[in-house]
């Protein structure tokens, strides 16, 4: 890893990487995003770089198999699907990985793990554990035992906690829209926003909550969140696509660039 702070310039050199997938990216209907996105992980783990993968997805992956056709709203139901669909989910990973010799190494987290310092201290043990070993951890919030009281809320702020705690030095959040905007996207006069200063309040920028589908609980409000916090922790931030994932991670100009605090 470097101690200077990353610049958009060096994305391709990045030593520790985490990268951020929502549950829209790889359920259902975009399924087959899980191959193109684990090539781009493949490629930069081959390059010697240390990769983090925080896979939302448990529980919409295990929706169909619970015969449910929209996300339920009672806690226990949720916690049945994500049992189900994390299971799916990483084998999912494994098969893709496989073609590359990458084992996974799966790491289930709650808010609770890196509140408490015990825990905390525990979870970064084994995370460095595992890129000693070159592994790759894919991680994803422990929603089977997590509680409304102690989510995280979104994986995005899940992603900079763990880009935080493990001293990485580039952090990926993927979604289903290429950047951020001024204004929601969909609406006429949205321009993307190809660089946002440390610091910088975003004033003027209308961001929207809600993401575009209907099994995700990010959207670009929590990614600005998130990209905050780990830029505050000297982690320089790329928001983009899933699908211009390879194109991200080979320093391509594409989606928007957090600058990072000076560690």
């Amino acid at each position: 890893m470097t101690h200077e702070p990353l610049t958009r310039d060096r994305v391709a050199e990045a030593r520790r990487i985490v990268v951020k997938v929502g549950s829209s990216s790889i359920s259902g209907e975009n399924v087959g995003q899980i191959a193109p996105l684990v090539d781009a992980l493949a490629s930069s783990h081959e390059r010697g770089a240390e990769v983090v993968l925080v896979s939302s997805g448990a529980i919409a992956t295990g929706m169909p198999y619970l015969r449910l056709d929209a996300r339920p709203d009672d806690l226990a139901t949720q916690q049945a699907a994500a049992s189900v669909g994390q299971n799916i989910l990483i084998y999912r990973y494994q098969e893709s990985l496989r073609r590359f010799g990458i084992v996974a190494g799966q790491v289930l987290l709650t808010a609770g793990d890196l509140e408490n310092d015990t825990h905390r201290l525990n979870a970064q043990r084994a995370m460095e554990r595992l890129l000693g070993l070159r592994i790759m951890p894919i991680v994803n919030e422990n929603d089977t035992v997590a509680t409304h009281e102690i989510r995280f809320g979104d994986n995005d702020r899940l992603a900079a906690m763990v880009a935080e705690l493990i001293g990485a030095d580039l952090l990926v959040l993927l979604s289903d829209v290429d950047a951020l905007y001024t204004r929601p996207p969909h609406l006429e006069g949205a321009e993307p926003i190809p660089h946002v200063a440390y610091g910088d309040e975003l004033a003027g920028v209308e961001i929207g909550s809600i993401g575009r589908a209907g099994v995700g609980t990010g959207g670009a409000e929590t990614k600005v969140s998130a990209a905050r916090i780990a830029a505050a922790s000297g982690t320089g931030v790329l928001v983009t696509a899933t699908s211009l994932v390879a194109d991200a991670l080979t320093g391509a100009r594409v989606g928007t660039w957090f600058e990072p605090a000076a560690r």
